[in-house]
């Protein structure tokens, strides 16, 4: 794994039966219950979202029904909800839209609470000529000059269930589907590979080559990496880069996270946790995984982070979202063409 350097301290990195779920009015488990299950698998040593890319298994999270790939932080919390239950479907839908096909969550089962974007507009009155009465990422004058639409957008949290815990006719034929189309989209591993240089490399942080140790050092804003043939597999190797780009990313011209943390701050803790769950999403999107080295050290400390609030892991999972959005928007259109519509 890898590491940001903080501006005072020297390079401290790592090496290389038809039934309706019970109260189906709030079915998914509270958040501390999801944090309660990562804080044991972080405490039998396991980071369940770190696996190496296998598309034949459905690789991406998609809605059951409408193959739409679930995008933003909810791959994480679809991967935490795959363990919670222990499926290996990454097919997920709505109770309401599950009903309406005949098809029902099981007694029991429970769901997994994710976060849907929805775009919110209101109309706000500015001053004719005058911009600075408006938000400029958010708003536009009309023609006039006087009128202005403001745009924003927020996440609600919506519940789906895993296809291991539906029960109905057609079912099979819905996962049968999804399966085959799964492996139709599949890009061949040079393609993926291409991606994934292409979109890292016009990332506008320098990148440097050699010694045994990757990080990120703030200030210089500078990613240090080792020789590509250092690494198990090309995979590997770019799944490290973007580890150290999600880091950068936190760098005050950007997105202006606290980097100053030492080893073993809760600071330094956090924005690990920031960079491990934003290369797992990185990597779902460029399609490589997420098969990083494990480190052990960061275990603990992300373990105590979790335990002072259940919120915590989704304030990171934001932080970890902004931070793929600002690297993917510098050279989106390496990801291909190929891919389902987002979610």
């Amino acid at each position: 794994m890898a590491a940001v350097v903080p501006p005072t301290a020297r390079s401290r990195s790592r090496s290389k039966t038809r039934s309706e779920p019970t109260n189906h009015s709030n079915p998914e488990p509270p958040a501390d219950k999801l944090v309660e299950v990562l804080i044991q698998l972080l405490e039998a040593g396991s980071t369940p979202w770190r696996r190496e890319w296998d598309s034949t298994g459905g690789g991406h999270h998609v809605n059951l029904l409408t193959g739409h790939r679930y995008q933003g932080a909810n791959p994480i919390l679809l991967c935490l909800g795959m363990h919670l239950r222990g499926s290996g479907l990454p097919y997920w839908c709505g109770f309401a839209e599950a009903r309406a096909q005949g098809i029902f969550p099981r007694k029991g089962s429970q769901g997994v609470r994710i976060l849907r974007p929805q775009l919110n507009r209101r109309s706000v009155a500015g001053r004719s000529g005058n911009p600075d009465t408006l938000d400029r990422t958010s708003a536009s004058n009309t023609a006039d000059g006087t009128r202005a639409e403001r745009t924003w957008v927020s996440f609600r949290p919506v519940v789906v269930f895993n296809a291991g815990d539906l029960d109905g006719e057609g079912l099979g034929e819905l996962i049968a589907q999804r399966q085959r189309e799964a492996g139709m989209l599949a890009r061949p591993e040079p393609e993926r590979l291409a991606a994934a240089e292409s979109l890292l490399g016009s990332w506008p942080v320098p990148v440097g080559f050699g010694g045994e140790r990757a990080f990120y050092a703030p200030e210089i804003d500078r990613i240090q990496l080792p020789e590509r043939q250092a690494f198990r597999s090309a995979a590997g190797f770019y799944a490290t880069w973007a580890h150290e780009a999600i880091h950068s990313t936190g760098h005050a011209s950007r997105l202006n996270r606290d980097l100053s943390g030492r080893c073993g701050s809760s600071a330094y803790a956090r924005e690990e946790l920031v960079a491990e769950l934003g290369s797992v999403l990185l990597g779902d999107r460029l399609e490589i995984g997420s098969a990083l080295e494990n480190h052990a050290a960061y275990l603990g400390h992300w373990i105590e982070l979790l335990r002072q609030s259940p919120q915590v892991l989704y304030q990171v999972l934001g932080e970890a979202r902004q931070a793929v959005e600002l690297v993917v928007g510098t050279g989106g259109a390496a990801l291909g063409e190929r891919q389902t519509p987002p979610r």
